[in-house]
């Protein structure tokens, strides 16, 4: 089957990868991650994917007294790259060829990104791994997911989370909770729904790269978001 999208953004959480794990990289979960990855790459797709770092380091729960938050987000950049070495790994160990990009130079275990070079590798079918956040403090990794969208000409974000979809509220803390199907980038800026921060959902909205959220940790459906099936959210225009 012909995959929906041609070249897109896999945004990864840094939670995806503990697993049920509090904390860390947890083998399993970055294995499940990395097969989810293969099937869709032998679609013929060209992927790159954004990590975050929540399973290392979360600036927000830093100790205020002792660390800044400028230097807070300087950990967390770091620890994208720690995230993006073991997924590189993962994948290379399943015959997948990669490449790993960081947004500040780091050139003993990554190249430094290039948009130009970033382009070539996806055209060659090498899965471009995008870590560092934006370089700077104070920007999210979903907005260097959209950044990198916009940069790269993605069809798409496929924002990976572990429920199917947008919700009016956390279902798993309210039943009542409504799931939305289609949203327009506006709905999910005036409801404040934090699928993604606002200056990510601003960048898609002005650059119209449309975002979808969805279970990751349901084996196949990656690749069914890919061939235009499954469940998840659509925000769009």
């Amino acid at each position: 089957m012909k995959p929906l999208y041609k070249r897109f953004i896999l945004k990864l959480s840094g939670e995806a990868l503990q697993g049920e794990a509090k904390f860390g990289i947890n083998s399993q979960a970055i294995i499940s991650i990395a097969k989810e990855i293969k099937e869709v790459w032998q679609l013929g797709c060209e992927i790159g994917v954004v990590l975050g770092a929540g399973n290392i380091y979360r600036g927000n729960t830093r100790d205020k007294t002792i660390i800044d938050p400028v230097t807070a987000d300087y950990m967390g950049m770091l620890a994208t790259v720690i995230n993006g070495l073991a997924l590189q790994n993962t994948l290379e160990k399943l015959g997948l060829e990669t490449r790993l990009q960081s947004a500040f130079d780091m050139k003993q275990f990554c190249e430094l990104y290039v948009r130009r070079r970033a382009i070539r590798h996806l055209e060659k079918k090498r899965i471009v791994i995008f870590a560092g956040g934006t370089g700077n403090p104070y920007f999210t990794t979903d907005t260097a997911a959209a950044l990198k969208a916009i940069e790269i000409g993605a069809d798409i974000i496929l924002k990976a989370t572990k429920v199917d979809g947008i919700y009016s509220a956390d279902p798993k803390l309210d039943p009542t909770a409504k799931k939305y199907r289609v949203l327009s980038y506006m709905d999910v800026l005036q409801k404040r729904l934090k699928i993604m921060d606002s200056s990510a959902i601003s960048l898609c909205m002005e650059n119209h790269i449309p975002i979808v959220v969805f279970n990751l940790f349901k084996k196949g459906n990656l690749k069914k978001i890919v061939l235009g099936k499954g469940i998840k959210t659509t925000v769009t225009e």
